[in-house]
């Protein structure tokens, strides 16, 4: 028994469910007080950095909901249309709807690897594509999905689909693992460091932190693709970036490659 049964069908939520929980989550991250001592960058930088005005963020990341939502209807049509009126889909017991959950994140962390990667190296996409992403250089919530829309539709629609099609996972149980997905995502972008607050920073290798050496260095550009949940595939190809988190004298902290990569933190240059 789920609180929209009755209401929505179990498609329904499951297709407006994301739109819904990107804006609400990313929404509660920016009514928080400002946090200058857990920020990764300071308010001033966000600002220099940031040049993209922010109605042009939500206009890109409305563009890509529109396309995930019809694409998504569209999708459950299809498999509805196969269904005949007779069958009626079962929903699993726990454990089987738990091991669906571990397969749709390890298939979103594949998919997300490669692609992500690909979109780099490939000076094409790169420029014409993926760049548009990283013109937020330093992130934030609601921009987390701030992308062209082909690299939406091919690294998070495209993946999506795949996840809950290989993990065989139902619409209800998407509901909630699209809906966790997208938390985490945003988290990762949120950009500020709240490891003793926040489980997902606490539990995931692929945290904010981490995340953050991608966006921000022009070493680490090259580094660190994983997303959104752990880190074995930059470690087996040789794209991990280590890092440390050390405090500024202003007040918030700071994320630096490791002294293996020939940077010194803050205290080695005191």
């Amino acid at each position: 028994m789920v609180f929209w049964e009755g209401y929505l069908s179990d498609e329904t939520m499951s297709i407006i469910s994301p739109v819904v929980v990107y804006w609400l989550y990313s929404g509660f991250y920016h009514i928080l007080p400002p946090l200058d001592h857990y920020r990764l960058h300071t308010r001033k930088e966000n600002a220099a950095k940031n040049v993209v005005p922010i109605p042009t963020v939500i206009k890109a990341v409305l563009l890509q909901q529109f396309i995930q939502t019809t694409l998504s209807y569209l999708l459950f049509w299809v498999s509805n249309s196969m269904l005949s009126s007779s069958e009626v889909v079962v929903q699993p017991s726990f454990p089987i709807q738990l091991l669906q959950f571990i397969v749709a994140m390890l298939v979103t962390d594949a998919w997300q690897y490669f692609g992500h990667r690909y979109m780099h190296q490939n000076k094409f996409l790169y420029q014409h594509i993926h760049s548009l992403h990283h013109k937020v250089v330093v992130p934030y919530a609601f921009g987390t999905f701030y992308n062209h829309p082909l690299d939406g539709l091919l690294l998070d629609t495209f993946g999506g689909i795949a996840s809950m099609l290989i993990s065989g996972m139902t619409a209800r149980t998407s509901v909630f693992f699209f809906s966790f997905t997208i938390i985490k995502a945003i988290d990762d972008h949120s950009g500020l460091w709240l490891p003793q607050y926040n489980l997902f920073q606490l539990i995931f290798p692929c945290n904010t932190a981490y995340h953050d050496i991608h966006h921000c260095g022009v070493r680490g550009i090259k580094y660190n693709y994983s997303v959104p949940f752990f880190t074995f595939w930059d470690k087996l190809y040789g794209t991990h970036m280590p890092y440390t988190i050390v405090k500024r004298p202003e007040g918030g902290f700071e994320v630096r490659p490791s002294k293996e990569w020939g940077v010194k933190s803050v205290a080695d240059q005191e």
